[in-house]
């Protein structure tokens, strides 16, 4: 394993994961990615499920390796008294926590915040669930699905004659691993002025409503409720994916006035620009059928290459549709090193994304890949001052 660069922004934060699938185990990648020394506790027979969760190779799940990085594995069965007891020791030395049990699990083991917070005072708890700490939601079980349907996104996802619509992949999960790795930075800023740590309570179904925008002032103020358009927009048009001419697709926004018109005079139909509806993005988006008309056969009649080519001279905003084998060779991705390499002792070099910005002064690095379930227990254990003997009592108790 990589040591932590000096320079690093988070060098010296030690984060406790306790979390599973997938927001409260990504704020702590995030947090790690920058020097946070994070340790990931898991049950000693039930690992994180994101350890099986999507392909495998030669029995390693690849999401772990992405998830798991930058991370020290330890077991603990916190349900256990030694267990308990290692744990309480571990907090006293950590200045976060990230669980993501059921409300009143923690308190059921006598790990609650009191326990917690008189180990130490300083510690961050951060408490991700799916409906937050209290409400008449607040035992149910949470999952990512749940939050995507009961926000409004689903809602508006889709085509307006067809089913809502869910995204295939964990999109409130890693809204909310983002929102709860700021969360964390902003209790830890806190406590830097006022020397005490407190309780980060985060709800899967509250920063994908967030990122939903003004929905909820709109019904407030007016009563609208947005419904669903596929790819079209109510404020701007044209807006839509288009096919070009050997079968791949582009997407094209106009969400700037001035987009809309160089768009307009590049497929031939500056005429459009003249009419009274379309000097604003609204009113442009009740002549979406025009619009889109006279863009996808522009579009239609011509390779991508060309297309993109004609849209990048005319200053015209376009990307193509891309699957992830273009993300790997894209140029702009590969400037920024957006997709890195990273050696694992287990499967040898490995691709995936990269640290998430780029600092001038003090970058985050990828260190290891993730470990195999509990590989750092003894180190972590032993650092801690735990003794052989204190081990070999542990695992009799099954704690570890």
């Amino acid at each position: 394993m990589s040591p932590t660069p000096p320079t690093t922004p988070l060098t010296g934060l030690r984060v406790l994961d306790l979390a599973t699938l997938f927001a409260g185990p990504l704020a702590a990648t995030l947090l790690g990615d920058f020097g946070a020394e994070v340790i990931k506790v898991e049950h000693p027979t039930r690992p994180d499920p994101s350890r099986g969760h999507g392909p495998s190779k030669d029995g390693i799940g690849l999401w772990w390796k992405f998830l798991g990085r930058n991370k020290r594995t330890i077991t603990l069965d916190l349900s256990r008294p030694g267990g308990r007891r290692t744990l309480l020791r571990l907090a006293a030395s950590a200045d976060v926590i990230i669980e993501n049990f059921r409300p009143g699990t923690l308190e059921k083991w006598d790990l609650g915040w009191p326990e917690l917070s008189a180990a130490n005072p300083r510690l961050v708890l951060t408490r991700v669930t799916g409906f937050g700490q209290f409400g008449p939601y607040a035992h149910r079980p949470g999952f990512g699905t749940l939050a995507e349907a009961m926000s409004g996104f689903a809602a508006i996802t889709g085509e307006p004659d067809a089913p809502p619509t869910l995204p295939p992949f964990g999109l409130a999960d890693s809204i909310t691993g983002l929102a709860t790795a700021y969360a964390v930075l902003t209790a830890l800023a806190a406590r830097d002025r006022t020397g005490q740590g407190q309780v980060v309570d985060m709800a899967l179904i509250e920063p994908i409503l967030t990122v939903l925008g003004p929905h909820p002032t709109w019904y407030d103020q007016l009563g609208h409720v947005q419904p669903r358009t596929g790819n079209r927009s109510a404020n701007n048009a044209p807006r839509n994916t288009y096919r070009t001419a050997d079968g791949t697709w582009v997407a094209v926004s106009t969400s700037a006035q001035s987009v809309a018109e160089r768009v307009m005079r590049l497929v031939g139909r500056p005429d459009l620009i003249d009419e009274p509806w379309f000097a604003t993005g609204a009113d442009r988006a009740r002549h979406a059928d025009l619009l889109d008309e006279a863009v996808g056969s522009w579009i239609a009649a011509r390779p991508r290459a060309e297309v993109l080519a004609a849209f990048e001279k005319a200053e015209a905003a376009i990307a193509p549709i891309q699957d992830v084998r273009d993300v790997m060779t894209d140029p702009q991705y590969t400037a920024l090193n957006t997709i890195t390499t990273v050696d694992d002792p287990d499967l040898g070099p490995l691709r995936m994304q990269n640290v998430l910005f780029r600092l001038s002064q003090t970058p985050g690095a990828i260190r290891w890949a993730g470990r195999p379930h509990g590989a750092d227990t003894d180190t972590v254990l032993t650092d801690l001052g735990l003794t052989p003997a204190d081990l070999t009592a542990l695992r009799a108790e099954g704690a570890v």
